[in-house]
């Protein structure tokens, strides 16, 4: 079991600051996802616990131990990566059985190893084919073999699933969640996919230039979000963000359009509100009533969205409605589900002025 421990955290390449001052604690068979969009310092800050990036400043340790210094073969980390890293000339079953060829291990127990990592992600009937012979599904399946095959300290998975379609993404989300599960192995998951570090993470660390702006479970962030940017990246779909200008019963939008709420201080404010939590319902019982804008069949749901201005604002209605363009449509808020952020921090306000 191991814990991991970065302080003070800094990547510099040339002028360009990746990561700033990062301190986290992840604990022994945690899942942690780092999520953000490209740029943010996500896939450095997993290179750096892997060895396979130096840090500027700062320090990184397994179980209370430096280990810095200590090269990448030595700190006994197993990467999943988004290309899979598989050699083509080679056989499934030699694919995942290379680590050990490393460490010395042949005959039974090296085979006897790989029969069992192969077990665990269904690949039993394909140790004697080669990559080129597999799925994407199949190769990724190959990959998490390799790492497995082991039981290494750490899991490091860099956006694993992204060469996927949509319907492999969920069934390997399933299958990382079970094998995370059953091996209790630490594991450091890397993803721009908000939907993968909900399903998957234990706590999830949003970043953004470089910084966590939120370190928490999933459904904290979610239901508590600290600012604009947390709220808009969680949630599918995102939380709609309505800027407003505000007065003491009512907020405009800025095509002019009145929403009946009772915001927390007069002034230029973003307006958060998710959109199961609200409904469409008749003009008198609104709290604003819009043009459709475009209107989705989801199967289980309905997905109507209406715009202000530039502002496009996603409601979430019965499977079984049915709206036409240009309809106009009420909208009921659950005001008890209400965001408000500053428009010019984008940070919560969380208490409603006297």
């Amino acid at each position: 079991m191991t814990q991991i421990s970065l302080r003070g955290l800094h990547k510099t390449f040339g002028s360009t600051h990746v990561v700033k001052d990062l301190n986290l604690d992840i604990a022994a068979q945690e899942f942690l996802v780092l999520l953000g969009p490209s740029g943010c310092g996500k896939t450095t800050t997993m290179r750096m616990v892997a060895g396979l990036e130096h840090a500027t400043h700062g320090e990184i340790s397994f179980n209370g131990q430096r280990i810095n210094e200590v090269p990448t073969q030595m700190r006994d980390v197993a990467m999943v990566f988004q290309n899979y890293g598989l050699y083509p000339h080679m056989t499934v079953a030699e694919n995942i059985g290379y680590p050990l060829k490393l460490r010395g291990i042949h005959g039974a127990e090296r085979e006897s190893a790989v029969n069992k990592a192969a077990a665990r992600v269904e690949l039993g009937a394909y140790l004697a084919r080669r990559p080129r012979e597999l799925s994407g599904g199949q190769r990724q399946r190959v990959a998490l073999a390799r790492s497995i095959v082991r039981t290494p300290k750490v899991f490091l998975m860099d956006e694993p699933l992204s060469n996927l379609d949509a319907k492999l993404r969920v069934a390997m989300r399933a299958e990382i969640k079970h094998l995370a599960h059953e091996l209790e192995v630490t594991t450091i998951y890397v993803t721009h996919d908000q939907v993968e570090a909900m399903t998957l993470a234990h706590r999830v660390a949003i970043m953004k230039d470089g910084v966590i702006l939120q370190l928490a479970p999933p459904e904290e962030i979610y239901n508590d979000p600290v600012n604009a940017y947390v709220a808009g990246f969680i949630g599918s779909p995102a939380m709609n963000l309505i800027p407003v200008h505000a007065d003491g019963t009512r907020a405009t939008a800025e095509n002019g359009v009145q929403i009946r709420v009772n915001p927390p201080r007069p002034g230029n404010l973003v307006l958060g509100i998710r959109a199961e939590d609200m409904q469409l319902t008749s003009d008198a019982d609104a709290n604003f009533s819009a043009e459709l804008f475009a209107f989705e069949l989801l199967g289980d749901a309905t997905l109507v969205t209406i715009k202000f201005g530039s502002t496009p604002v996603a409601v979430k209605g019965d499977k079984n409605l049915r709206l036409k363009f240009g309809d106009r449509v009420g909208v009921k808020l659950d005001t008890s589900r209400l965001y408000w952020f500053d428009s010019s921090t984008g940070l919560r306000i969380r208490e409603i002025s006297a």
